[in-house]
């Protein structure tokens, strides 16, 4: 099995369109994993029919048991993220009350530890759910942070276990994975081992700053990677830059795919363009998606 990792510098240069147009290429020999977690998409177009929900579990935030309370105010001395508020309800000091921002809260613990009267409790949160579905191209594992909830690095890495030992169990010879954009924990956690990533850029200023980064990425962690520049037609100078700068790293380039509106109307109609169409920009990301199998089976 391949694992294909589609990352992209900055978001919005096609990443998830060019990753849904390779689900319907991988013709059932693929499993698949969205691991952008934080603002998942791939469900919009591969419309997948949910088989398991899990809940994921990850970090801890502080509760107060108000029954066992004294108001003492200690919490909120050694808290470090003003994430206790008390509320006075009368001129006593047992006329105060007090409670625990969950989204201020950092869950560090020194509020539990430190309580004199152990009248806090420490759960763990439930951050969000992760699924295993079935879709018209084969099965994909796909996620759903809660709002404002942290450790996307680690579901990350749980999407991808998963999508990866289904793909063993099945005998797939593609692993396909929608990653996140930028350089950040979750795309370091996207990436590591892969057999290859594949850079979605774009012919803009910040499209080659943010392939620069990316690219620095890449090459730090081991991954062997190639460059496909989308919608290259719209800036030619700057998609001879990137051309440049990727020869000069040796990096290479997968392909060019042109600037299509007809994306928009394949992303409206809920299919991949190489579902929606067969020539034209359907045609560039079929020769991008032979070049990226012929590199990984070389």
């Amino acid at each position: 099995m391949t694992e294909i990792v589609i990352i992209s510098g900055k978001g919005g240069t096609g990443k998830t369109s060019i990753a849904a147009s390779f689900a319907s290429l991988a013709k059932n020999k693929a499993v698949f994993a969205d691991c952008d977690v934080d603002a998942a998409d791939l469900h919009l177009i591969l419309k997948p029919e949910i088989q398991k929900t899990y809940e994921f579990r990850s970090g801890h935030k502080a509760v107060i048991r108000q029954q066992d309370c004294t108001s003492c105010g200690e919490c909120i001395r050694v808290c470090r993220f003003q994430a206790i508020k008390n509320i006075k309800t009368s001129d006593t000091q047992a006329g105060i009350t007090f409670s625990v921002d969950p989204i201020a809260c950092e869950g560090c613990g020194v509020c539990v530890r430190l309580c004199p009267e152990k009248a806090i409790d420490f759960p763990q949160e439930t951050c969000g759910q992760w699924f295993i579905s079935d879709t018209r191209f084969g099965p994909m594992v796909h996620a759903r942070l809660g709002i404002a909830a942290g450790n996307s690095g680690r579901l990350v890495t749980l999407v991808r276990k998963e999508a990866k030992d289904i793909a063993g169990q099945i005998g797939s010879e593609y692993l396909l994975v929608d990653g996140s954009p930028g350089i950040g924990c979750p795309v370091i956690a996207s990436l590591t081992a892969s057999d290859l990533a594949l850079i979605i850029t774009e012919p803009t200023v910040c499209g080659i700053h943010d392939l620069l980064r990316i690219a620095g990425l890449t090459k730090q962690l081991g991954i062997p990677s190639m460059v496909c520049i989308n919608k290259w037609d719209i800036n030619t100078s700057v998609t001879e830059e990137i051309r440049n700068f990727s020869e000069s790293h040796e990096l290479k380039i997968a392909g060019l795919v042109r600037y299509d509106k007809i994306v928009n109307t394949a992303q409206r109609s809920g299919m991949a363009v190489t579902e929606f169409c067969t020539q034209g920009i359907a045609e560039d990301i079929k020769n991008v998606w032979k070049a990226v199998v012929n590199y990984v089976n070389y």
